[in-house]
């Protein structure tokens, strides 16, 4: 029998209703476009992108995957949101962005048709939003190649995460959608890392995400009480 699908159809709708909006810098996915290039500088830190097959889970409007064509990377953006799927495709032929392409498919289905495929993995903002984050995380690590790289983020789950994220972000200053997250489906990173080594990854960075509403600037440092991102990799052996 089929495994039912890892994905949540109110979540699905909830980003397909506003797929127009996704590359409108100043829409509510302006909080994405800020914090692009800090991820792709992060990621790029450690793995070079030039030249390497990257997959992007979950990859919505194609904000990220795009950045990481653009870098030189032949880039795969998957998601189960079809209308953001579609707005990702019109946006690379649009900007005719080299090296990217995108498929609606599930990150455990397309590990199963091509595993240990990819020299690196990427799964932002997303881990939240599934039913069973696990299975993810185990999709990602039979994806990447063995020395390959898997990068994750998401957001902490503690009294500061609930303040900052969900009362600060969505009712007081409307970075994002009300209702964008649900606090329980927030993981904590001891969560995510036992995840990563129950898969076979293992954890070689963290950064936490941060934001200023006054200057309305984000950086990222080593505070991971609220928004944060995991490098890991897989063994060679």
């Amino acid at each position: 029998m089929d495994k039912p699908l890892n994905a949540d159809p109110a979540e699905l709708a909830k980003f397909s209703e506003l797929a127009h909006r996704w590359w409108d810098p100043e829409s509510e996915f302006r909080p994405l476009h800020q914090i692009n290039p800090l991820r792709l500088g992060w990621i790029e830190t450690l793995v070079p992108l030039s030249g390497k097959t990257v997959l992007d889970v979950g990859c919505g409007g194609g904000i990220l995957a795009d950045a990481m064509a653009r870098k030189g990377a032949q880039v795969l953006g998957i998601d189960l949101a079809s209308k953001a799927l579609k707005v990702a495709q019109l946006h690379a032929l649009e900007a005719e962005t080299p090296r990217v392409s995108y498929r609606e498919v599930s990150a455990e289905q397309l590990a199963q048709e091509q595993p240990a495929h990819y020299d690196v993995v990427t799964c932002m903002e997303m881990l939240e939003h599934v039913p069973d984050p696990a299975s993810v995380v185990q999709a990602c690590a039979a994806l990447v190649k063995p020395g390959g790289w898997v990068f994750f983020s998401t957001l902490n789950r503690n009294p500061k995460s609930f303040v900052f994220a969900i009362i600060g972000a969505e009712y007081v200053l409307k970075l994002l959608p009300k209702g964008t997250h649900e606090y329980a489906k927030f993981i904590r990173p001891s969560e995510l890392v036992g995840h990563c080594r129950a898969a076979g990854l293992q954890a070689q960075g963290m950064r936490g995400l941060q934001y200023n509403p006054l200057t309305r600037r984000y950086w990222l440092d080593a505070d991971t009480s609220v928004n944060y991102l995991v490098a890991t990799q897989k063994p060679f052996a």
